[in-house]
């Protein structure tokens, strides 16, 4: 016998009430999940509005509210390098009324101490887009190949800069990783830090850099002007934005592979029948028409993953980043 408050409680009857909790429970999220979403949700977007980030996310929210019959409304919290926004996601509700667009940076700031936050700190619901590295130069440039830029470079360590975001950012990382995979110390092409993709390709032009491995969409502009050529897309397969521009494999036979994502996420803890929802809501936005349109438009790649693969893509991508990081200095 078991004693209660209200005297002695045989087993069987403990039992009993155990079970009827849990029966209880399974009835409260069965009812939570069929009755989910009853008010509007919150997408935390952690970068600036009008950004590629921002419009995927808009889009993607956009879509969202036509399934699940409630608003899907997109807020900007930016700062700290994306810390202020990806811990606004991880620290909200685990109810699924707070989402967020996490990107590539929630496996890298944790790296340089920005943060304690990483990809573990979410409950993954779904990567929606990959924008690969790719390999700039400028369209007069003597290097016509990745064999030529990887002989020059041999021959001339230090001599060649490289930019298109800030010290440690993606494509920075994305550098270091080709070079240290080829078998190169990272630092024989020096990184000029700059405030994004557009500065550091600007430079290129202008002759300032030699170098400017950023996304094919960012460079797409300049490449269809005429005034910069790509050597070589960081990825397994070409991207359908420039069918003729060879993956790195293919070019040197490099394994290397890296680019900007982003997906969607939850708190962790999120219910699991309102994490399926949400799941199944986000494919169907990314399945749609408006969707692909959309990012065949803005040359943005698409790439889907189930909450399952996004857990493993970002485990592999952060394991990843703190071996370049490590290598180059930038890991804390």
């Amino acid at each position: 016998m078991i004693r209660s408050k209200n005297g002695p409680v045989p087993r069987t009857g403990l039992a009993r009430r155990t079970l009827l909790s849990l029966a209880l429970a399974a009835c409260s999220l069965g009812a939570m999940a069929q009755s989910y979403p009853d008010r509007p949700i919150t997408m935390i977007v952690p970068w600036g509005a009008g950004g590629g980030t921002d419009a995927v996310a808009r889009m993607i929210a956009s879509l969202m509210e036509k399934d699940l019959g409630q608003p899907v409304n997109v807020v900007n919290r930016t700062g700290g390098s994306g810390v202020v926004g990806h811990t606004a996601i991880a620290g909200a509700p685990a109810d699924g009324y707070t989402i967020g667009m996490i990107t590539v940076e929630i496996t890298m700031m944790h790296h340089q101490k920005l943060t304690e936050l990483n990809h573990t700190g979410f409950t993954p619901i779904a990567l929606v887009n990959l924008d690969p590295a790719g390999f700039q130069v400028r369209a007069d440039s003597p290097y016509k190949s990745m064999n030529d830029v990887v002989a020059a470079v041999k021959a001339n360590p230090g001599k060649f800069k490289a930019s298109g975001t800030g010290q440690g950012g993606i494509w920075h990382l994305a550098l270091a990783g080709w070079l240290r995979d080829a078998k190169i110390d990272p630092a024989s092409v020096p990184w000029v830090p700059s405030n994004g993709a557009a500065p550091g390709l600007q430079d290129l032009v202008a002759g300032g850099i030699e170098f400017a491995p950023v996304s094919l969409p960012e460079a797409r502009s300049l490449i269809d002007a005429g005034k910069v050529r790509s050597l070589a897309v960081m990825a397994s397969s070409r991207a359908a934005l420039f069918p003729n521009v060879p993956t790195l494999k293919e070019a040197t036979g490099s394994d290397w592979a890296t680019g900007a994502w982003r997906g969607i996420a939850a708190p962790k803890g999120l219910p699991p029948a309102v994490a399926t929802r949400l799941e199944a809501s986000v494919k169907k936005a990314y399945d749609s028409k408006e969707y692909k349109d959309f990012m065949a438009q803005r040359g943005f790649g698409m790439l889907w993953g189930s909450s399952q693969d996004f857990a493993k893509f970002m485990a592999k991508g952060d394991g990843d980043m703190k071996a370049v990081m490590t290598a180059v200095g930038i890991a804390k």
